[in-house]
């Protein structure tokens, strides 16, 4: 008899409510093929998650999921995930190591200027003003962590912001309304610059 209440408490023990809680590495384990194991994706095109504020990575999860963001490559991925689930990735990208980059010396001085004083003759805001002068980001704020971050991608970003295809910047269109503005070589520059931020 005592055999068979070990057992059950052994029974609950594992397959209990505790040990059904998402695991990290099983729920990051799909997001591991464009974002890298430890977030540090091995093509350009796909952003790195490695050291990127939970707040923020959290709110752009719940927002391609809820259909504010649209990705192509990310349609129907986080369909079935909870709120929790989303959050226990953003945690996990968030722990990982970040990597660092290096800028393109022709593209470093105008890069730099953009970044730490931004274009007062077109009324573009310094990046820096919200995303920290070393690129760290706000995490309270949700500003993402930009340094290190594949110049591609950025590019990217920038282009679907003053395109006005990526409008998950809130009510104050704060992104859509420094992009407009940018040039090519603008936005390639920053890019730049922020690849090698440190």
């Amino acid at each position: 008899m005592m055999y068979k209440y070990l057992a059950l408490i052994i029974l609950a023990i594992c397959f209990g409510p505790a040990n059904s809680e998402p695991n990290a590495k099983q729920l990051v384990a799909v997001c591991a093929g464009c974002h890298g194991a430890e977030g540090v994706s091995m093509l350009p095109s796909f952003p790195n998650l490695a050291g990127q504020g939970k707040q923020y990575l959290h709110k752009q999860l719940l927002d391609v999921r809820d259909g504010r963001r649209e990705i192509p490559s990310m349609m129907g991925l986080l369909d079935n995930m909870s709120d929790k689930e989303l959050l226990i990735i953003a945690e996990f990208y968030g722990g990982k190591k970040r990597q660092l980059g290096f800028a393109k010396p022709d593209l470093v001085e105008m890069g730099r200027s953009i970044y730490r004083s931004g274009i007062p003759r077109k009324r573009i805001a310094a990046c820096a003003s919200c995303h920290s002068p070393n690129g760290i980001g706000n995490g309270p704020a949700r500003f993402p962590l930009l340094a290190g971050q594949w110049e591609e991608y950025t590019v990217t970003q920038l282009r679907a912001f003053q395109r006005g295809e990526r409008k998950n910047d809130g009510d104050s269109q704060m992104m859509r309304g420094v992009a407009k503005d940018l040039t090519e070589i603008e936005m390639e520059a920053v890019a730049s610059y922020l690849r090698g931020l440190r």
